[in-house]
């Protein structure tokens, strides 16, 4: 089995192609040679055969009209033979080019399966005038007649008279003379023979009723088969020529065909084998053809795109996320040293209250970054868990509620239900929330609504802010995006809050946008699917 894999893995494409293509042009020609030397040898038997019939008919006319002496068995064609047999199988008369015996055997000439009796066939019907004769002869016979019209009034005397008025004539009783009856129940028969040469005939038998003597005979006339067989062979021996040099020839050419078809996919996989983490920009050459090998070509210039566009955003990923550790880490670091060098210039409280705030959020971006690699890694399922979304809107309302002191309008917050996870949706409301509040002047609006028709869940934030430019609103959503107003670090945000809030709603089967609200701020429309 090894070495069998092994030999599969030496061959290539071109070398299976040219293979499994030659075996399956090699096996067609074989059978279809085959049958066309098997119809070409019925159809020139069935030639010869007609013209064995033809010759038959001719000799049956003669036989029947100017008697077995007619019939010409001195021709000098070697390729026709001709016999007269009788009804008991002996031979009356032959072409001097056929065997000593008759052509056919006598069960052949009758074709039958019903026994016929030894001295049925003993000797050659006599036509008799007796009126016990009996009638039974073959149609054949119709040229022999029995006379009915004998004399009726015999007495023992044997006295008779004819109806021509002669004297009556006595004569003593007749002993009873054997009847024969010849069987022939076929009118025509044909099969294939061979001499004592070798040579083989198609050999027509037919009956006929000689002229004269009424007796019933096998009229067997044959026609050769070596131009059969000669042409057979020709054909034959020139498909055995043929054949090979013509799957050589195809072989060759499916070689060189193939080999040119996977030139330009050679010249991939080398462009391909030299494409490195750093050289992710390069392309395949663009053979120029719609066919498989341009889609082809096609195909790995889009996967080599989006290997560089990830590897570009996963370098603006870590670039970001280095830039936004740094900040949280620096400020760390700035309190302690202070509190170190001198611990009279900041209280124990303020110190506390510094780490607790940079901690948090060193605890909020990695979180994030949690997230966003599992979405990239495709982590995020959704349960099958069912979902209250309108009372996890309404505890982050009550959230912002006491810890700002912005309005927090929930009246348009309806009961919604959906499959979820109940972590993930909550970080997305959270998310929408706090960015609200970062950007409102007085009021944030909450609303939830369910759509039963469409099986979707529609949730909407909207604040007083500045809202989002028309040409920032896509790229709002994207990781590590701040606009310039958002830049102070008294805004609290990371740039990651929005970018979390789309992969979530993807992850549930739905989409996250961005509108002007009616007040002139941001709006924020996510719609979840509910199944």
């Amino acid at each position: 089995m090894a070495a069998e894999q092994g030999r599969r893995r030496r061959l290539s494409l071109r070398w299976r192609i040219v293979f499994v293509a030659t075996a399956a042009v090699a096996v067609a020609l074989a059978v279809g040679s085959a049958a066309f030397v098997g119809v070409l040898r019925e159809s020139l038997v069935a030639g010869v055969q007609l013209t064995a019939e033809r010759d038959a008919a001719e000799f049956v006319g003669q036989v029947e009209t100017t008697g077995a002496s007619s019939v010409d068995t001195d021709a000098d064609d070697d390729e026709q033979i001709v016999q007269l047999v009788a009804a008991d199988g002996s031979l009356v008369a032959s072409s001097d080019n056929a065997d000593d015996g008759p052509a056919l055997s006598l069960p052949e000439l009758r074709r039958t399966d019903v026994p016929v009796p030894a001295d049925d066939v003993e000797s050659t019907p006599t036509p008799s005038s007796s009126d016990d004769d009996d009638d039974d002869s073959d149609s054949g016979n119709s040229g022999r007649g029995s006379s009915d019209d004998s004399d009726d009034g015999s007495d023992d005397s044997g006295g008779s008279s004819n109806s021509s008025g002669s004297a009556p004539t006595s004569t003593a009783p007749a002993a009873p003379q054997p009847t024969t009856t010849p069987v022939l129940i076929d009118d025509t028969t044909t099969a294939t023979v061979t001499d004592s040469d070798g040579a083989s005939f198609v050999a027509v038998a037919r009956t006929a009723t000689e002229s004269g003597s009424g007796r019933e005979l096998w009229v067997v006339a044959g026609r050769s088969l070596a131009t059969v067989d000669g042409t057979i062979s020709t054909v034959v021996g020139l498909l055995a020529a043929a054949v090979p040099l013509l799957l050589i020839v195809l072989a060759v050419t499916i070689w060189f065909v193939v080999g040119r078809a996977l030139r330009p996919v050679d010249r991939m996989r080398q462009q391909v084998d030299e494409v490195t983490a750093s050289s992710l920009d390069r392309r395949v050459a663009d053979p120029g053809t719609d066919d498989e090998v341009g889609r082809l070509a096609h195909t790995m210039n889009r996967m080599l795109q989006r290997l560089d566009d990830s590897r570009r955003s996963q370098n603006r990923f870590i670039s970001d996320a280095s830039h936004e550790l740094k900040s949280p880490l620096a400020s760390l670091r700035q309190y302690a040293e202070v509190a170190r060098a001198h611990p009279d210039r900041i209280s124990p409280d303020e110190l506390s209250a510094a780490v607790l705030d940079e901690g948090a959020r060193l605890e909020g971006l990695v979180q994030g970054m949690l997230v966003l690699a599992k979405a990239d890694e495709r982590m995020l399922t959704r349960p099958a868990t069912l979902v209250d979304l309108d009372d996890i809107v309404f505890a982050e309302a009550r959230r912002l509620r006491r810890s700002t002191s912005l309005t927090v309008d929930s009246s348009a917050v309806g009961a919604a239900q959906l499959h979820g996870d109940v972590a993930l949706l909550s970080q997305l409301v959270r998310n929408l929330v706090d960015n609200a509040a970062r950007h409102a002047v007085t009021t944030v609006a909450l609303a939830v609504r369910a759509d039963d028709a469409d099986g979707t869940v529609t949730l909407v934030v909207d604040d007083d802010g500045a809202g989002v430019p028309e040409a920032d609103r896509e790229r709002v959503f994207e990781r590590f995006v701040r606009l310039d107003e958002a830049r102070a670090r008294d805004g609290g945000g990371s740039g990651l809050g929005l970018a979390i809030v789309r992969e979530i709603a993807a992850a549930h089967g739905g989409t996250v946008a961005v509108q002007q609200a009616p007040g002139g701020g941001a709006r924020f429309v996510v719609t979840l699917s509910t199944s």
